[in-house]
């Protein structure tokens, strides 16, 4: 009886261990890879495995773990272990000493990786885009087929979701006193609209950002219409359509279009560190200047409804910016507008405007102190205008980019838990890559 009640006690104290999920971090290309990693998770066991060919980027990888590691203000505890070898993926799928594959780094990589996870009965958290070109869009739908027949789970990043001007502008979207309905739009005059300005040199975790070169061939990252585009064709999504299915028979690509950001040699050296541009991107290189398809635009109709995405790279930010959004969703009663420019102090910002102002602000008031404060708690309005309010979010939910990282993972873990995404959550992702893909497609043949 005693042995018996021994044999118990072990398997009980292993339990823990055994359901705890355990990273492993394959060919970490992109700081995002690491920024998952920026919090400790209880649900996460703190031994990570790296797999990853020798390099400046798992170099990079590790550098940022350990900095998080050994900061002063809540560090982190992770245990790294590292492989580094030619053949990381086999080594990876062979060992198998996690059961979430993390990948962030190389587009063109991505989907095989995905596919070859699944296959071999791990779970997916990776970084976006999933895909960046029609092939990689049918290999995509295998994974989801091979991944629901394994009883695993693929899940892409997506951090916009939580930055809170834009859970605000949702939640407004939702509250018909204040927005009414979401209007039709047409081309020119979009129902719902986004433009995400992001730039190639910036800081991140308040070092200036070293890119790989491959960043710049949009055979390996992908061009901007299939990159940044994926987190806000997600967002009209779901803001437009919250907790509904989407079917990608409902997307008609109307028009779309791409174009190059140039940069000169010297701007190539800052953001790479390297002297010259290497042979693959001499393709991409006129009059001595690289030319990058990363910016790109979209008109589509969802469900009905007209949709406006863009995506524009500059080189860099002016002094104390940063990358910014702008947002519009355009409802029968209000507009609801984020900007992020100068008069916002380059600090996004929800704005309300009224199309009939009798009465419009004590609807405004009623929802702020019902349905926003209890998700907002604190959330105030400011009319600035005779039909114009700017709304007010304490500083409390304007965590920063980096934060959300540890918001969206936080999701992932109760999803993995509960051994199952929404039941909107897995076509929609389809349906959104459906929608970057066919802008590609009707991008490069105009």
């Amino acid at each position: 009886m005693s042995c018996a009640n021994k044999k118990q006690e072990e398997k009980t104290s292993k339990e823990p261990v055994s359901k705890k999920v355990r990273l492993m971090t394959l060919d970490p290309g992109h700081f995002h890879a690491a920024l998952v990693q920026k919090t400790m998770y209880d649900q996460v066991d703190p031994n990570i495995y790296v797999f990853a060919p020798d390099g400046p980027e798992v170099r990079d990888f590790l550098s940022k773990i350990e900095s998080y590691n050994s900061r002063e203000k809540a560090p982190t505890q992770w245990n790294v272990k590292v492989s580094l070898s030619d053949d990381y993926l086999s080594e990876m799928l062979e060992k198998k000493p996690g059961n979430v594959m993390v990948v962030a780094g190389k587009n063109s990589k991505k989907i095989d990786y995905i596919l070859a996870a699944v296959k071999a009965g791990l779970n997916v958290y990776a970084d976006k885009p999933l895909v960046i070109n029609p092939d990689g869009f049918k290999k995509l739908k295998e994974a989801f087929k091979i991944a629901k027949e394994n009883k695993v789970l693929i899940y892409d990043i997506m951090t916009e979701r939580f930055e809170s001007t834009t859970a605000l502008q949702k939640l407004f979207s939702t509250l018909p006193d204040v927005f009414g309905d979401l209007e039709g739009g047409t081309p020119s005059d979009p129902a719902i609209s986004k433009e995400s300005v992001h730039h190639f040199f910036k800081y991140v975790s308040g070092k200036p950002l070293v890119r790989p070169a491959w960043f710049f061939d949009v055979n390996e990252e992908g061009e901007g219409i299939v990159d940044v585009t994926t987190h806000l064709v997600d967002l009209v999504q779901w803001e437009a359509f919250p907790d509904q299915i989407i079917d990608s028979a409902n997307i008609e690509m109307l028009s779309a279009r791409r174009w190059p950001t140039i940069l000169n040699l010297e701007q190539f050296k800052k953001v790479t560190g390297l002297e010259t541009f290497p042979e693959y991107l001499k393709k991409d290189i006129k009059d001595g200047k690289l030319h990058v398809y990363c910016n790109g635009e979209m008109i589509y109709k969802i469900n009905g409804k007209h949709a406006k995405v863009s995506v524009i790279w500059n080189y860099q930010a002016p002094e104390g910016t940063g990358d910014t959004h702008y947002s519009i969703m355009r409802g029968t009663k209000s507009n609801l507008i984020i900007k992020q420019g100068e008069e916002e102090k380059f600090k996004p910002t929800l704005y309300v405007e009224a199309k009939k102002t009798e009465g419009f602000g004590d609807a405004l008031n009623k929802v702020l102190s019902t349905d926003v404060e209890s998700e907002f708690p604190g959330t105030t309005a400011e009319k600035i205008g005779d039909n114009i309010w700017k709304i007010k979010v304490p500083e409390v939910f304007k965590i920063g980019h980096e934060a959300h990282f540890a918001q969206v993972t936080e999701n992932y873990l109760k999803y993995l838990e509960e051994g199952k995404l929404p039941d909107w959550e897995l076509p929609n992702m389809i349906t959104k890559y459906y929608t970057t893909i066919e802008a590609y497609k009707k991008a490069i043949h105009n």
